[in-house]
């Protein structure tokens, strides 16, 4: 059969590292960039009688995510040890949740940018539809370990950071969606302040379950489970594989078997880790150094600190600055960039200048340099005082880019003072009208072919004012003074 007679269901389980200072049951500093095995204690070492003290910080962050998601939390959220043997986790267990969480439910919406490119979705509003949620508990990191060739290292600096584990219902259906989950979801945790969700940091990853049935079957499928997606390309491109495995495995009479399987991503091919791991193999018991969480107090509290989302801000971008929804879209989807705007254009009358400038001119700039916006030299007031340059007519747009190069390299400078350090200065019009009906009349051939419709020829006589102007105009202005002038 053709995949498009199977229905594809898929669901993930997303680990977000919480931005805390320190790590869920210690005092050992949480974070990314530390030498190896630097920021580690007898508790997150798991050694025999060291005792585990909640990060509270971290459960409110959890229950903030919660809020933000529509979940609901119970009263009472408990604490349980998961059991297995593996370097990454010395005491042999992980302090995690199971039938306790402290969110239950939500439910996750696809935002119309968060789509990959080569398959935008338009809809009605922001959010194309919305994915539900079974729970998210709060549980410790384990360790990061390397593979060489014939040996592994392990890194104990992650080991017991706080680690939310968000767990969607098999409600997705095609990789597409699988990406524009992950996208949605990571810009709610940014705005949220929860996380950085880097992908690349291994600050958020993911685990996805994909299945297959016949249409008319109402049934699952065995499921699945795929590792080693350490991007939401990556997540695409494994599940673009597995459903054509599963589909060509099934039509061959091949039965699946619930299994684990890690994703190659330089291949392109997964391969077989493990088969048939349910919860009872890890043999969970309620943990007996924790005190349940009674969560009312951090419901309370949280209310309180709940953030705009990105629909919410994409509809007050488009009301507060007159955007146009590609440009809104634009923005929202990048939470550094929506910043670097706001903080510009408060700075200017031109936010959408700023924002055009943001979206067409400066990431082909930055890309070429391998920066971001968050290390882009210029800053959001700069260049807001560059886009006053070019509005109160001191340099084109083209001749902008000119002073951009400068800033880039003399962050000191002004945007005005980066302009007339060009020999940029606002124009005299009068003087500039005079220097156009000169150069007119000593043209009669090409006027001549301008009235005869060669509008061609009108870049001649810009280029000659140009030529003659000092300092130099904007051109925009010069053609329509030219224009002007010939009754065109």
């Amino acid at each position: 059969m053709p995949i498009s007679d199977y229905l594809v269901t898929i669901g993930l389980e997303v680990h977000c590292q919480i931005k805390t200072q320190t790590k869920m049951f210690c005092s050992c500093k949480a974070g990314f960039g530390y030498e190896p095995n630097t920021n580690v204690c007898p508790t997150c070492l798991g050694m025999p009688g060291a005792m585990p003290v909640l990060n509270e910080y971290a459960i409110e962050r959890t229950v903030l995510t919660g809020l933000m998601l529509g979940c609901s939390m119970p009263p009472v959220s408990k604490w349980d040890r998961k059991n297995y043997f593996y370097a990454d986790m010395p005491k042999n267990y992980q302090t995690s949740q199971l039938d306790l969480p402290l969110c239950i439910g939500g439910e996750v919406p696809l935002y119309s940018w968060a789509f990959p490119p080569d398959c935008k979705k338009k809809a009605d509003g922001a959010v194309v539809r919305t994915v539900k949620l079974d729970h998210i508990h709060l549980e410790e990191d384990a360790a990061k370990l390397t593979h060489f060739g014939s040996y592994s290292l392990v890194d104990y600096n992650r080991g017991g950071t706080p680690l939310m584990e968000i767990v969607s219902a098999p409600d997705l259906t095609s990789p597409e969606e699988t990406y524009a989950y992950l996208k949605s979801l990571q810009q709610i945790l940014i705005c949220g302040g929860i996380s950085d969700a880097d992908m690349e940091k291994g600050q958020m990853r993911c685990d996805v379950n994909v299945s297959l049935r016949p249409k008319g079957q109402k049934e699952l499928g065995a499921k699945i489970e795929m590792k080693n997606l350490n991007s939401m390309s990556a997540a695409r491109r494994a599940l673009i594989y597995e459903i054509a495995r599963q589909a060509e495995e099934l039509d061959m009479g091949i039965a699946q078997v619930q299994s684990t399987r890690r994703w190659d991503d330089d291949l392109g091919e997964s391969f077989v880790m493990r088969t048939k791991e349910n919860a009872h193999d890890y043999r969970y018991h309620t943990c007996p150094d924790l005190i349940p969480v009674h969560t009312a107090p951090y419901v309370e509290k949280m209310q309180q600190a709940l953030p705009e989302l990105p629909d919410a801000r994409q509809k007050r971008l488009m009301e507060q600055y007159s955007l146009p929804v590609a440009d809104a879209n634009a923005l929202v989807a990048d939470a550094a960039l929506c910043a670097y705007f706001e903080t510009a254009a408060a700075a200017t009358t031109a936010p959408r200048k700023v924002a055009n400038w943001l979206i067409n001119t400066l990431p082909p700039i930055l890309a070429e340099k391998e920066l971001t916006i968050a290390t882009c030299p210029v800053s959001p007031q700069t260049l807001a005082g560059l886009i006053d340059v070019v509005e109160e007519g001191i340099c084109s747009t083209n001749q902008a880019k000119d002073v951009l190069a400068l800033l880039w390299d003399n962050q000191e400078l002004t945007a005005a003072a980066a302009a007339a350090s060009l020999g940029f200065k606002k124009t005299d019009v009068g003087a500039l009208e005079a220097l156009v009906e000169k150069i007119i009349a000593d043209n009669p051939k090409v006027v001549a072919g301008i009235r005869e419709g060669n509008m061609k020829f009108v870049n001649a006589l810009t280029g000659q004012v140009m030529k003659n102007s000092n300092p130099k105009p904007n051109p925009k202005l010069v053609t329509e003074i030219i224009t002007a002038k010939l009754g065109l």
